[in-house]
């Protein structure tokens, strides 16, 4: 039997006492670890983590927490090449594709390391300045935000093992608050790795760090008044977890990224082989191969005036055709696995669904893989569909199929592409491509109210915009509506989740006395 990985609860190291479930290379089809959280004691875990972890992290100020988030960055930069191996022997991707996720998580750790410096050495923010609560200005008010006195449990996607890890625990570890993690089960060989690591350097106090990896059973029902949860993954997921009675009695503040189906938009007046058309081929074709589609906020929609839909349906289909699919471990490879059996079937009966209603304009489904049995291997080369009538095709505009699928729809002018888009309904981004600056400021605002992040391209920029897909944690991570309504990264706007506002009423000498 293969390893059964630790789980690391109560300050110590712990097996589950079950078989547990395993690990699959989805390429392969070889069992690599299995875990289990069978038998653990909840309860004392998160006793344990509020109390010792909570403590020791509150004792501390920003500036201390920042060089404790500098010393994890150093532990996992000493680390990468194993974080490779993993990512690509239990997730299936090419090394650019790791990269996004493990790089990307470093990135982000380093990122609040920094914001942390800055913060100094106190134990709380100012909100804003003092207001007078009269017209004698003796007597004002001041509001403050102070870390929370709970835990912060993480219930975290499959896709990003270690970026969805430390986007979460940066924030809450500088603010002062002890995290609990529930990786995805299918690759949670990463993220206890890096825990592992990290905990196992000594850097953080006892119970500032806990990772539980299996079955989540039994973990939403330790939430008591002042922790917080946050959660990415399916929406069904995130209502069970909203109606959760822990969460319902406890008014306990929760976080969701839920489904989003994604938008890159053309404006109007580019013609065939301008910047701004290749700009939005190259990046369509991008963000449908990279992970092999498995991230949220990959390009689902492309819109495009009526008389562009087939140059870019063309030149879309023949940069994907060029895309290899198979073993990341063979060079020749762009494109890996999607995760396992279960979501291969997901995508594809999903995409069985948009072929129903769109036509295929490219598929790559077909195509051999390099390197790889296709009894065994989870792979899926990347498919565009495509919908001359934008208006009637209402399940594309619902059905997000988590792999490397997208749909061209055309619209009519303007008004009717913002239309189009906004049925998605909120999303967590969407990216324009065009080349007049004054239509673009107009188009980012019209879509703001309706996603998280708004990703504007223009010519000036080609080699210098981060990418309609990749988070960056300057940046805010989440969206309104089906997204999940929750707010992620945004710089030192995290912390805000792992904080209490609350209003001091005093005389003005004890208000300057805060600091």
């Amino acid at each position: 039997m293969t390893e059964l990985l630790p789980n690391y609860v109560n300050g110590r190291w712990q097996t589950g006492s079950g078989e547990g479930a395993a690990l699959i290379d989805p390429v392969l089809a070889t069992e690599l670890v299995r875990v289990d959280a069978t038998g653990l004691d909840l309860p004392a875990a998160f006793a344990y983590a509020r109390e010792q972890g909570g403590g020791a992290l509150r004792a501390l100020s920003y500036a201390q927490r920042a060089v404790m988030l500098a010393a994890a960055v150093k532990v996992l930069q000493g680390q990468r090449d194993a974080y490779y191996e993993i990512a690509t022997a239990n997730s299936g991707t090419v090394k650019n594709d790791s990269a996004v996720d493990i790089d990307g998580a470093i990135f982000t750790l380093s990122t609040y390391a920094k914001l942390g410096e800055g913060l100094g050495d106190r134990h709380f923010m100012l909100d804003g300045e003092m207001a007078r609560l009269g017209k004698d200005p003796l007597f004002q008010s001041q509001h403050v935000l102070t870390p929370t006195r709970g835990v912060a449990l993480f219930i975290n996607a499959f896709n990003f093992p270690a970026w969805g890890l430390w986007e979460k625990a940066a924030p809450a570890l500088l603010s002062g608050v002890p995290v609990i993690i529930k990786p995805a089960t299918a690759t949670a060989w990463l993220t206890q790795r890096m825990v592992e690591d990290v905990v196992k350097a000594g850097i953080f106090p006892p119970g500032a760090l806990s990772i539980v990896c299996g079955s989540s059973a039994g973990l939403m029902d330790q939430l008591q008044p002042f922790d917080v949860v946050s959660f990415t993954g399916s929406a069904e997921t995130a209502a069970v977890i909203r109606s959760h009675p822990a969460v319902v009695r406890h008014s306990v503040r929760v976080n969701i990224e839920a489904d989003s189906v994604n938008s890159a938009l053309l404006l109007p007046g580019e013609a065939a082989g301008s910047e701004s058309f290749d700009l939005l081929v190259k990046e369509v074709a991008r963000e449908m191969t990279v992970k092999s589609g498995q991230k949220c906020t990959a390009i689902r929609r492309v819109f495009v005036q009526e008389t562009m839909y087939d140059a870019v349906a063309a030149a879309i289909s023949a940069r994907l055709a060029k895309t290899t699919v198979g073993n990341p471990r063979n060079e020749s490879v762009r494109m890996g696995a999607l995760v396992n059996r279960a979501q291969l079937v997901s995508v594809r009966e999903g995409l069985h669904t948009l072929q129903q209603h769109a036509d295929t304009l490219y598929d790559g489904s077909k195509q051999e893989w390099v390197d790889a049995d296709p009894a065994l291997a989870c792979c899926l080369g990347p498919v565009l569909l495509g919908s001359r009538h934008a208006d009637d095709a209402a399940v594309v505009h619902d059905i997000e199929v988590f792999g490397p699928v997208a749909t061209l729809l055309p619209y009519r002018d303007s008004a009717h592409a913002l239309e189009l888009v906004r049925r998605g309904q909120g999303s967590l981004v969407a990216s324009i491509y065009g080349r007049d600056v004054s239509a673009m400021a107009k188009t980012a605002l019209a879509l703001a109210d309706s996603h998280g992040r708004v990703h504007s391209v223009s010519p000036d920029v080609a080699a210098l915009h981060t990418g309609h897909g990749n988070v960056m944690p300057q940046s805010l991570h989440g969206g309104p509506g089906r997204a999940g309504g929750g707010e992620e990264l945004g710089g030192l706007r995290a912390l805000n989740f792992y904080h209490r506002r609350s209003a001091i009423q005093a005389s003005t000498a004890v208000l300057t006395q805060l600091g």
